[in-house]
């Protein structure tokens, strides 16, 4: 799953795209992690911290680190890592007696690594690690197998819809639209006074865009998969699946262009399309902004506006959302240490003064998101993207969902459905029974 850095006024940061392999929930350590409860001394000790390249920023670990040693008297060896062959360099760490104590990784990630038993069991710390705070869920579902919490939320990135006011209030909308209704009309208002642009469509949203595609699925009260007993089975082909499909197509086919039905998000890019003016809108995550204003320089943060994408349910779309979890190693010698590292890793003052204001994430809570969005640093054109992190889920936690993304299946199943070669529900029992094949093969 893509997951691109996101944006905030008067943060100078390199922007960071990275893969974030998929992971999932059949199974998970059995390490108990009674002997990391209570006050860890570290004088003397040092813990191994492996960060990923274009997550937490250096400033923002060096403070984390700071407090941990005022805390603990530890230090902490920070290493990091590069997201190409992570997979791969992670798994082999963990099966060492030696490991990184601490290692980040994308929120879709984590439960394969647990259910191979390379995590240790952070349930028993799970209040004192979120402070009372409500996680988003998005970063902690993923995390979660059979009732067992294996990562820390670190922090995320949602999709929302981003719009040009310009295009918007040229054709008679001034103002946001508060439900799918509402939404509709404006598209509708944008359409017409375009009508004779050919280049132009009032919704870009192509037809791999898998990813838009499991927000009208959710719904629809649909799912991509379930599990059942240990083991997952697609569920494409079910009632409220086929549904959310075909609300999904319909939209696509109607707002976007039919050359877009059998492209991916790169031939044109989404954000080349909004930038250049040939759409009014997209769904898209935070960094678009920045990028977007970088391709079209005559484009300001006041030019361009972000809302939680609104739902024919008569709610906001459960969002899409990516990020990243802290996990700490089942072998590591320092279990202890790693979650005091975690508690201020998780904690508001990190969260709010580093994440948020200095890296520009979007912090890991609720509450936290709601405190970004109250403080005067907050940049209004962000308003969208942290309310749809606030209602969110990611893909199947099934350590083989990789595997669907990776041979394209998934954007193959849309691209089959925007173009209509073949039926809703032909389309998705076919792609029900690749999924089953996929899950039934083991690690």
């Amino acid at each position: 799953m893509m997951r691109n850095k996101t944006w905030i006024a008067g943060v100078a940061l390199a922007t960071a795209t990275v893969l974030a392999l998929s992971g999932c929930s059949m199974g998970g350590s059995s390490s108990s992690n009674k002997e990391a409860s209570g006050d860890a001394d570290g004088k003397g000790k040092t813990i191994t911290v492996w960060a990923m390249k274009g997550d937490y920023t250096d400033e923002t670990l060096a403070a984390i680190n700071k407090a941990f040693k005022e805390k603990t008297g530890a230090d902490v060896k920070v290493q990091t890592q590069q997201w190409d062959g992570i997979g791969t360099k992670i798994t082999t760490a963990l099966s060492t007696s030696t490991p990184p104590d601490i290692i980040d990784m994308g929120n879709t990630q984590v439960a394969g690594y647990a259910a191979s038993g390379g995590l240790m069991d952070l349930t028993s710390e799970k209040s004192n690690l979120s402070a009372g705070n409500k996680w988003i869920k998005g970063l902690e579902e993923p995390a979660t197998i059979d009732g067992k919490l294996y990562g820390v939320p670190a922090f995320a990135a949602a999709r929302a819809v981003i719009y040009n006011k310009q295009i918007w209030k040229d054709a008679g909308v001034t103002s946001e639209p508060k439900n799918w209704d509402e939404f509709t009309a404006a598209l509708d208002k944008v359409q017409a006074k375009n009508a004779e642009n050919a280049d132009f469509v009032p919704f870009y949203m192509p037809g791999q865009y898998w990813y838009s595609a499991l927000q009208f699925i959710w719904d629809a009260g649909g799912n991509v998969a379930q599990e059942k007993d240990g083991s997952w089975k697609g569920t494409m082909s079910s009632e409220n699946s086929i549904k959310g499909m075909d609300q999904w197509k319909a939209f696509q086919n109607k707002y976007s262009s039919e050359a877009s039905r059998s492209v991916d998000t790169e031939t044109p890019s989404m954000d080349d399309m909004l930038a250049d003016g040939k759409t009014g809108a997209i769904l898209s995550n935070s960094a678009t902004i920045g990028t977007v204003k970088k391709t079209n320089p005559a484009l300001t943060d006041d030019s361009l506006g972000t809302f939680a994408m609104p739902g024919q349910s008569g709610k906001n779309q459960v969002s899409m959302v990516a990020g990243s979890d802290w996990a700490v190693a089942a072998k590591s010698q320092n279990q202890k240490l790693a979650i005091e590292w975690l508690k201020i890793a998780a904690s508001d003052e990190i969260q709010q003064t580093w994440v948020f204001e200095h890296d520009g994430w979007l912090p890991n809570s609720v509450e936290g998101l709601d405190k970004s969005m109250k403080s005067d640093k907050f940049p209004q054109v962000q308003k969208g993207f942290f309310e749809a992190a606030k209602n969110s889920k990611t893909t199947p936690a099934s350590p083989n969902w990789a595997d669907v993304e990776s041979d394209k299946s998934i954007n193959d199943f849309t691209k089959t459905i925007a173009t209509g070669s073949a039926s809703t529900k032909d389309a998705a029992q076919k792609f029900d029974a690749h999924l089953d094949e996929v899950f039934a093969k083991k690690n």
